[in-house]
Protein backbone atom coordinates (compact mmCIF):
# COMPACT_ATOMS: atom_id res chain seq x y z
CA UNK A 1 0.00 0.00 0.00
CA UNK A 2 1.52 3.56 -0.77
CA UNK A 3 1.03 6.63 1.59
CA UNK A 4 -2.00 8.48 0.64
CA UNK A 5 -1.28 11.85 -1.86
CA UNK A 6 -2.23 15.07 -2.28
CA UNK A 7 -2.08 16.58 -6.23
CA UNK A 8 -1.37 19.80 -6.22
CA UNK A 9 -2.14 22.00 -9.25
CA UNK A 10 -2.27 26.23 -9.48
CA UNK A 11 -3.95 27.61 -11.90
CA UNK A 12 -4.48 31.62 -13.45
CA UNK A 13 -6.58 33.10 -15.66
CA UNK A 14 -4.22 32.80 -18.74
CA UNK A 15 -4.75 28.95 -18.93
CA UNK A 16 -6.18 26.70 -21.05
CA UNK A 17 -9.82 24.96 -20.11
CA UNK A 18 -9.02 22.14 -22.34
CA UNK A 19 -5.89 22.00 -21.50
CA UNK A 20 -6.51 22.13 -17.42
CA UNK A 21 -9.16 19.33 -18.58
CA UNK A 22 -6.30 17.13 -20.30
CA UNK A 23 -3.90 17.76 -17.24
CA UNK A 24 -6.26 16.91 -14.80
CA UNK A 25 -7.52 13.79 -16.54
CA UNK A 26 -3.95 12.30 -17.22
CA UNK A 27 -3.40 13.01 -13.61
CA UNK A 28 -6.38 11.76 -11.93
CA UNK A 29 -8.26 9.57 -14.08
CA UNK A 30 -5.92 7.95 -16.08
CA UNK A 31 -3.75 6.87 -12.98
CA UNK A 32 -2.87 3.00 -11.97
CA UNK A 33 -2.58 4.86 -8.57
CA UNK A 34 -4.85 8.06 -8.37
CA UNK A 35 -4.19 11.00 -5.86
CA UNK A 36 -6.16 10.76 -2.56
CA UNK A 37 -6.86 14.38 -2.74
CA UNK A 38 -6.72 17.02 -5.37
CA UNK A 39 -5.67 20.70 -4.12
CA UNK A 40 -6.84 23.59 -7.18
CA UNK A 41 -4.96 27.21 -6.06
CA UNK A 42 -6.84 29.60 -8.21
CA UNK A 43 -4.11 32.12 -8.46
CA UNK A 44 -6.61 35.26 -8.79
CA UNK A 45 -9.57 36.10 -10.51
CA UNK A 46 -10.09 33.86 -13.78
CA UNK A 47 -12.69 34.38 -16.75
CA UNK A 48 -16.26 32.75 -16.27
CA UNK A 49 -15.39 29.51 -18.86
CA UNK A 50 -11.99 28.51 -16.43
CA UNK A 51 -14.41 29.14 -13.17
CA UNK A 52 -16.43 27.15 -14.98
CA UNK A 53 -14.32 24.32 -15.89
CA UNK A 54 -12.98 24.36 -12.48
CA UNK A 55 -16.19 23.90 -10.75
CA UNK A 56 -17.22 20.82 -13.36
CA UNK A 57 -13.72 19.05 -12.01
CA UNK A 58 -14.30 19.44 -8.77
CA UNK A 59 -18.19 18.56 -9.66
CA UNK A 60 -16.95 15.36 -11.53
CA UNK A 61 -13.71 14.22 -9.97
CA UNK A 62 -13.45 10.77 -8.54
CA UNK A 63 -11.74 11.86 -5.93
CA UNK A 64 -11.80 15.08 -3.42
CA UNK A 65 -11.16 18.45 -4.72
CA UNK A 66 -10.53 21.04 -2.86
CA UNK A 67 -10.22 24.41 -4.16
CA UNK A 68 -8.13 27.41 -2.86
CA UNK A 69 -9.73 31.05 -4.64
CA UNK A 70 -7.20 33.63 -4.19
CA UNK A 71 -8.63 37.16 -4.39
CA UNK A 72 -5.27 38.57 -6.36
CA UNK A 73 -2.62 36.82 -8.98
CA UNK A 74 -0.15 35.89 -6.18
CA UNK A 75 2.60 34.32 -8.64
CA UNK A 76 3.49 30.39 -8.84
CA UNK A 77 5.75 30.20 -5.65
CA UNK A 78 3.01 32.36 -3.31
CA UNK A 79 0.22 30.30 -4.84
CA UNK A 80 1.92 26.73 -4.39
CA UNK A 81 2.43 27.98 -0.53
CA UNK A 82 -1.07 28.38 -0.29
CA UNK A 83 -1.70 24.90 -1.47
CA UNK A 84 0.70 23.36 0.34
CA UNK A 85 -1.13 24.15 3.63
CA UNK A 86 -4.67 22.74 2.40
CA UNK A 87 -3.03 19.71 1.43
CA UNK A 88 -4.35 17.03 3.87
CA UNK A 89 -1.14 14.54 3.42
CA UNK A 90 2.53 14.80 3.89
CA UNK A 91 2.86 13.52 0.76
CA UNK A 92 2.53 15.99 -2.01
CA UNK A 93 2.39 15.50 -5.94
CA UNK A 94 2.78 18.75 -8.28
CA UNK A 95 1.59 19.15 -11.44
CA UNK A 96 1.09 22.05 -13.73
CA UNK A 97 -2.22 22.69 -15.25
CA UNK A 98 -0.93 22.47 -19.06
CA UNK A 99 0.77 19.13 -18.86
CA UNK A 100 0.55 15.30 -19.35
CA UNK A 101 0.99 12.80 -17.00
CA UNK A 102 2.41 9.33 -18.22
CA UNK A 103 -0.62 6.83 -16.56
CA UNK A 104 2.00 5.04 -14.63
CA UNK A 105 3.48 8.20 -13.47
CA UNK A 106 2.66 7.79 -9.69
CA UNK A 107 3.26 4.08 -9.52
CA UNK A 108 6.63 4.61 -10.54
CA UNK A 109 7.30 7.59 -7.70
CA UNK A 110 5.11 6.67 -4.65
CA UNK A 111 7.22 3.49 -3.64
CA UNK A 112 10.27 5.74 -4.08
CA UNK A 113 8.84 8.58 -1.44
CA UNK A 114 8.83 5.92 1.22
CA UNK A 115 12.03 6.85 2.06
CA UNK A 116 12.67 10.06 0.52
CA UNK A 117 12.06 13.75 0.80
CA UNK A 118 12.11 14.53 -2.64
CA UNK A 119 11.20 12.18 -5.78
CA UNK A 120 11.54 13.56 -9.64
CA UNK A 121 12.02 12.25 -12.97
CA UNK A 122 12.66 12.75 -16.68
CA UNK A 123 10.07 14.43 -19.07
CA UNK A 124 9.02 14.72 -22.57
CA UNK A 125 8.60 18.07 -24.68
CA UNK A 126 5.53 18.92 -26.76
CA UNK A 127 4.10 21.89 -28.36
CA UNK A 128 0.55 20.70 -29.56
CA UNK A 129 0.32 16.48 -29.54
CA UNK A 130 1.90 14.23 -27.22
CA UNK A 131 3.03 11.86 -29.89
CA UNK A 132 4.84 15.12 -31.67
CA UNK A 133 7.90 14.82 -28.70
CA UNK A 134 10.19 17.87 -29.24
CA UNK A 135 12.73 17.26 -26.46
CA UNK A 136 13.15 16.00 -23.31
CA UNK A 137 14.78 16.28 -20.14
CA UNK A 138 16.61 13.52 -18.38
CA UNK A 139 17.89 15.05 -14.85
CA UNK A 140 20.64 13.42 -12.68
CA UNK A 141 20.23 10.22 -10.85
CA UNK A 142 23.76 9.41 -8.63
CA UNK A 143 22.74 11.73 -5.03
CA UNK A 144 26.41 13.04 -5.08
CA UNK A 145 26.15 13.97 -8.44
CA UNK A 146 22.65 15.98 -7.65
CA UNK A 147 23.92 17.48 -5.22
CA UNK A 148 27.04 19.35 -7.32
CA UNK A 149 24.47 19.87 -10.83
CA UNK A 150 22.60 21.81 -7.98
CA UNK A 151 25.10 24.32 -7.39
CA UNK A 152 25.10 24.84 -11.69
CA UNK A 153 21.34 24.29 -12.40
CA UNK A 154 18.09 22.97 -11.29
CA UNK A 155 18.51 19.07 -10.52
CA UNK A 156 14.79 18.66 -10.50
CA UNK A 157 12.07 18.63 -13.35
CA UNK A 158 9.53 20.59 -11.45
CA UNK A 159 6.58 19.67 -13.12
CA UNK A 160 7.41 15.53 -12.09
CA UNK A 161 8.22 16.47 -8.45
CA UNK A 162 6.71 14.50 -5.54
CA UNK A 163 7.30 15.58 -2.26
CA UNK A 164 6.82 15.69 1.46
CA UNK A 165 5.35 19.17 3.43
CA UNK A 166 7.24 19.01 6.46
CA UNK A 167 10.63 18.77 4.20
CA UNK A 168 9.27 21.87 1.92
CA UNK A 169 8.37 23.73 5.61
CA UNK A 170 11.20 23.15 6.92
CA UNK A 171 12.78 24.77 3.96
CA UNK A 172 10.47 28.04 4.20
CA UNK A 173 8.21 26.72 1.01
CA UNK A 174 8.50 28.37 -2.39
CA UNK A 175 8.41 31.81 -1.42
CA UNK A 176 8.49 34.72 -4.24
CA UNK A 177 11.20 34.46 -6.81
CA UNK A 178 9.33 34.50 -9.62
CA UNK A 179 10.70 31.63 -12.55
CA UNK A 180 12.93 30.29 -10.00
CA UNK A 181 11.30 29.27 -6.89
CA UNK A 182 11.37 25.89 -7.45
CA UNK A 183 15.01 25.85 -7.63
CA UNK A 184 15.27 27.72 -4.78
CA UNK A 185 13.25 25.70 -2.87
CA UNK A 186 15.42 22.25 -3.75
CA UNK A 187 18.36 23.98 -3.26
CA UNK A 188 17.27 24.88 0.83
CA UNK A 189 15.74 21.45 0.77
CA UNK A 190 19.39 19.96 -0.28
CA UNK A 191 21.23 22.01 2.26
CA UNK A 192 18.51 20.69 4.82
CA UNK A 193 19.89 17.26 3.74
CA UNK A 194 16.94 16.27 2.51
CA UNK A 195 16.84 12.99 1.24
CA UNK A 196 16.17 12.93 -3.11
CA UNK A 197 15.86 10.77 -5.44
CA UNK A 198 15.85 11.31 -9.22
CA UNK A 199 14.35 8.73 -11.76
CA UNK A 200 15.52 9.15 -15.45
CA UNK A 201 12.76 7.57 -16.94
CA UNK A 202 9.99 10.57 -18.44
CA UNK A 203 6.85 10.68 -16.89
CA UNK A 204 5.33 13.74 -17.60
CA UNK A 205 4.73 15.17 -21.45
CA UNK A 206 5.95 18.92 -20.64
CA UNK A 207 4.29 21.88 -22.86
CA UNK A 208 6.39 23.95 -24.60
CA UNK A 209 6.29 26.81 -27.28
CA UNK A 210 6.00 30.34 -27.84
CA UNK A 211 4.20 31.52 -25.36
CA UNK A 212 5.69 29.14 -22.86
CA UNK A 213 9.31 30.78 -24.07
CA UNK A 214 7.74 34.14 -23.34
CA UNK A 215 6.53 33.54 -20.44
CA UNK A 216 9.36 31.69 -18.67
CA UNK A 217 12.27 33.55 -20.09
CA UNK A 218 13.43 37.16 -20.25
CA UNK A 219 14.39 39.77 -18.09
CA UNK A 220 12.21 38.80 -15.52
CA UNK A 221 14.05 35.33 -15.06
CA UNK A 222 17.41 37.06 -15.33
CA UNK A 223 16.62 38.87 -12.18
CA UNK A 224 15.30 36.58 -10.31
CA UNK A 225 18.41 34.30 -11.28
CA UNK A 226 20.85 36.96 -10.15
CA UNK A 227 18.73 37.19 -7.09
CA UNK A 228 19.03 33.83 -6.28
CA UNK A 229 22.64 33.73 -6.95
CA UNK A 230 23.23 36.55 -4.33
CA UNK A 231 21.47 34.05 -2.02
CA UNK A 232 23.16 31.09 -3.13
CA UNK A 233 26.68 32.66 -2.17
CA UNK A 234 25.41 34.30 0.93
CA UNK A 235 24.34 31.02 2.24
CA UNK A 236 27.54 29.18 1.42
CA UNK A 237 25.67 27.26 -1.37
CA UNK A 238 27.65 28.21 -3.89
CA UNK A 239 31.99 29.01 -4.19
CA UNK A 240 33.56 32.43 -4.95
CA UNK A 241 34.29 31.22 -8.49
CA UNK A 242 31.06 29.19 -8.91
CA UNK A 243 29.28 32.49 -8.38
CA UNK A 244 31.24 34.52 -11.22
CA UNK A 245 30.93 31.48 -13.32
CA UNK A 246 26.94 31.77 -12.91
CA UNK A 247 27.22 35.49 -13.38
CA UNK A 248 28.92 35.07 -16.71
CA UNK A 249 26.53 32.58 -17.75
CA UNK A 250 22.94 33.62 -16.29
CA UNK A 251 22.60 36.52 -19.52
CA UNK A 252 21.06 33.61 -21.27
CA UNK A 253 17.53 34.69 -20.19
CA UNK A 254 16.63 31.05 -19.87
CA UNK A 255 16.24 29.11 -16.82
CA UNK A 256 18.79 26.20 -16.37
CA UNK A 257 17.52 22.41 -16.01
CA UNK A 258 18.02 19.03 -16.24
CA UNK A 259 20.05 18.32 -19.65
CA UNK A 260 18.85 15.28 -22.00
CA UNK A 261 21.32 12.43 -22.09
CA UNK A 262 24.51 13.38 -23.83
CA UNK A 263 24.12 17.08 -24.03
CA UNK A 264 24.46 20.54 -21.90
CA UNK A 265 21.37 21.70 -22.08
CA UNK A 266 17.49 20.66 -23.53
CA UNK A 267 16.01 21.32 -27.20
CA UNK A 268 14.16 23.70 -25.85
CA UNK A 269 17.10 25.86 -24.05
CA UNK A 270 18.54 25.23 -27.23
CA UNK A 271 16.41 27.46 -29.26
CA UNK A 272 16.86 30.64 -27.37
CA UNK A 273 20.84 30.69 -26.34
CA UNK A 274 21.92 33.69 -28.05
CA UNK A 275 26.15 34.01 -26.63
CA UNK A 276 28.40 31.24 -27.90
CA UNK A 277 30.88 31.99 -25.52
CA UNK A 278 28.11 31.33 -22.46
CA UNK A 279 27.05 28.20 -24.07
CA UNK A 280 30.24 26.58 -24.25
CA UNK A 281 31.18 27.84 -20.64
CA UNK A 282 27.82 26.19 -19.19
CA UNK A 283 28.11 22.92 -21.17
CA UNK A 284 31.36 22.52 -19.67
CA UNK A 285 30.24 23.63 -16.50
CA UNK A 286 27.78 21.15 -16.33
CA UNK A 287 29.95 18.25 -17.79
CA UNK A 288 32.03 18.38 -14.86
CA UNK A 289 29.32 18.12 -12.46
CA UNK A 290 28.21 15.19 -14.32
CA UNK A 291 31.33 13.16 -14.15
CA UNK A 292 32.96 14.49 -10.60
Amino acid sequence: MHEPFSLLVSVYDGDRADHIRRAFRSAVDDQTVPPDQVVIVRDGPVRDALAQCLAELAAGSPVPVTVVPLERNLGLGPALDRGIAAAWYDVVARMDADDVAMPHRFEVELPLIRDADLVGAGLLEFVDDTDDVVGQRIPPTDPDRIQRYARLADPFNHPTVVYRRQAVLAAGGYGDLPLMEDYALFARMLGNGARVVNVAEPLVFYRVGSTAFKRRGGARLFRSELRLQREFRRDGFTSAPEYVRRGITSGSGTKRTCPPPGAGTSQRTRERRPGHRRLRLLRADRRRALRQ
